[in-house]
């Protein structure tokens, strides 16, 4: 490990707006994953796991659920008073007329100054809404083997995937030659993982920089990084090989708890030598009755009774499966119901819903969705890419299915709505 001085700083402020009405009611980073956890709890125990104990989190959209899981940081070891330990910060007005954040580099350029306070050698700038694991030491010392001002972490990405990332192109050595985001038209190249290590120094300067550019959008990916390596700056790019999923939709979020339930997993939560730390909450063991249950992460609290069938799907904290349900394919959020005979396939349910006795949820190729709190009665059916928004009750609903492309959502007013 380096004897640098490494203060890590989350960014945890991103809308999120692909994942729908998964994040209707709470910002990206702190939406449910794999049943006990919380995606930003990937990014924080891989800071952990890596000795990084000096941790900045940068919110913004409605961070309420993000900060009630954070905390004072007790779960991942960061509650440290001396040093280090972790700290949330978001938009706040000043003299300085600071406002909202308008940009991945205007985040870190707003609270920079409490980033001096720390006095780090290094500034490793992260994105709070990706699963994987990575050690940031083998990142920290490939950036200071190089001698390089910012190293970013890359992976190779397909064809397809392309538009979606920032393209990197570098040469043999590894040195950036040039950088577009999200191309329509992608060059050859690998992909920018959003995972970066800054010389402080280097950092100050070229935040300082884009905050006077009035025709900037204060973005690492599409102004500070291809700036830099426009002008011949060291910008080195340091392979990743690693599982990594970017959950920005409901389709790869779905696909990622998928990931988890393949054989072998592509990612595997058991792995002892790096465990992923979490906010757990306290709840009885699973129960399982006379059921079948196959392929499947079923967490605690879980009920599931006698004669239903869960297979190939991720059951969050307190979800019930009642008598001669089935769940297939689908991801369960905590405390949802699934009533006696109904059929949930290829869904996602978030956090206490309701689905009703002998209901029908998903079924085809494409997703269905089932917001918080929401209820689906008895009998109702929600076809494939069907969806029912957050807080709906019986009273929103008209016939007696939602069909392919409809999203009902509810007609009451936010405050006759409880929490």
């Amino acid at each position: 490990m380096s004897s640098k001085r490494v203060c890590a700083v989350i960014l945890a402020g991103g809308e999120g707006s692909r994942l729908g009405i998964l994040t209707a009611k709470r910002t990206k980073p702190a939406v449910p994953f794999a049943g006990k956890y919380r995606i930003i709890d990937f990014a924080l125990s891989n800071c952990v796991n890596s000795g990084l104990f000096d941790v900045m989190i940068l919110a913004q959209y409605r961070p309420h659920s993000l900060i009630e899981h954070i905390g004072a940081g007790g779960p991942w070891d960061l509650n440290r008073e001396r040093w280090g330990g972790v700290r949330i910060y978001q938009p706040y007005r000043s003299r300085e007329l600071a406002d909202w954040f308008i940009g991945t580099a205007n985040a870190v350029q707003q609270n920079f100054l409490f980033i001096k306070d720390r006095r780090p050698d290094l500034v490793v700038v992260l994105s709070g809404d990706h699963i994987y694991r990575m050690n940031y030491n083998d990142l920290i010392e490939a950036h200071l083997a190089a001698g390089a001002e910012v190293t970013l972490a890359t992976i190779q990405v397909t064809k397809e995937e392309a538009p979606r990332f920032g393209i990197v192109q570098h040469d043999e050595a590894g040195w950036a030659t040039s950088f577009v985001e999200k191309p329509k038209d992608p060059p050859p190249g690998v992909g920018n993982m959003g995972v970066y290590v800054f010389n402080y120094e280097a950092l100050d300067r070229v935040l300082l920089e884009d905050h006077l550019l009035d025709d900037s959008s204060h973005d690492f990916g599409k102004d500070i990084l291809p700036r830099m390596i426009a002008r011949g700056e060291k910008v080195f790019t340091w392979p990743y090989r690693g599982y990594w999923r970017d959950v920005g939709t409901l389709e790869s979020y779905w696909e990622a708890h998928m990931d988890l339930l393949s054989n072998p997993p592509a990612y595997d939560l058991n792995d002892l030598g790096w465990l992923i730390h979490t906010r757990s909450e306290n709840r009885a063991p699973a129960r399982l009755g006379v059921a079948t249950v196959v392929d499947s992460l079923i967490t605690h609290g879980c009920v599931i009774d006698g004669g239903a069938r869960v297979e190939r799907s991720v059951l969050g904290p307190g979800v019930r499966v009642s008598a001669g349900a089935v769940v297939e394919g689908s991801v369960v959020l905590n405390d949802t119901v699934i009533g006696k005979g109904a059929q949930v396939r290829h869904a996602i349910i978030d956090k206490r819903a309701r689905i009703g006795a002998n209901a029908v949820v998903g079924g085809g190729d494409r997703l269905a969705v089932v917001g918080k709190a929401s209820e689906v009665p008895a009998g109702f059916v929600v076809h494939p890419g069907g969806e029912i928004a957050h807080d709906v009750v019986v009273a929103d609903l008209e016939g007696s299915e939602v069909p392919d492309g409809l999203s009902v959502h509810t007609k009451r007013r936010p405050w006759e709505i409880g929490g």
